[in-house]
């Protein structure tokens, strides 16, 4: 893995990045006839009256609320959180999920993170809004913080926002990894990593 050098803060993705998930989008599309092919959160978008848009939602929600009350941090978290807060490196969290999901998530696994942005404060990955907007509130230049997630979104978004992109893959190869600026297994190595960065 090449060197992480000169990074400033560290926003997160939350599902399969910092908690596990259980999320089933085969289902979810399944019971809204989304194309499997096709993102859930477009489609909805696209769909014809408010009143489709407010029902799809609804079942999205309800996914989200059982697969919240299951989830438990993944292996490392508070290790690598405790750490990122002795080094003073800012910290956000930016996820596809609702507010009231997120909000369980957080409580249950004991997160403290002051920043956090839902699909209801900006347009969703892999639109770069969200992680701008934090650059921005930091007034940290975007070369200098990384995006940390497990799936392609969270590397595009980076992308977008022209920041780093770290893809954690825990253990299992994924066929766009490579798109990303870092590859880790798991949050102790990302942990390692950032340790080392701050002793540059």
């Amino acid at each position: 893995m090449k060197t992480m050098t000169h990074i400033k803060g560290v926003i997160f993705d939350l599902d399969g990045t910092l908690v596990e998930s259980e999320l089933d989008f085969g289902k979810i599309k399944q019971q809204l006839n989304c194309p499997f092919d096709t993102d859930v959160l477009d489609f909805i978008e696209d769909m014809p009256s408010l009143d489709a848009q407010q029902q799809a939602h609804q079942i999205i929600i309800e996914h989200e609320a059982l697969d919240a009350m299951n989830a438990k941090a993944l292996p490392h978290m508070h290790a690598l959180l405790a750490s990122l807060q002795q080094l003073s490196l800012p910290t956000a969290i930016v996820t596809r999920n609702s507010k009231t999901a997120t909000a369980t998530k957080l409580s249950q696994n004991n997160i403290a993170m002051e920043l956090v942005l839902t699909r209801e404060c900006y347009p969703a990955k892999p639109a770069p809004d969200a992680l701008l907007a934090i650059a921005k509130q930091w007034d940290i230049p975007v070369s200098q913080l990384i995006y940390v997630g497990d799936y392609l979104y969270d590397i595009q978004a980076a992308k977008n926002a022209g920041m780093q992109s770290v893809f954690i893959n825990h253990n299992q190869h994924a066929e766009y990894q490579d798109q990303a600026d870092f590859i880790v297994s798991d949050l102790k190595e990302l942990q390692t990593a950032l340790e080392a960065n701050n002793q540059r």
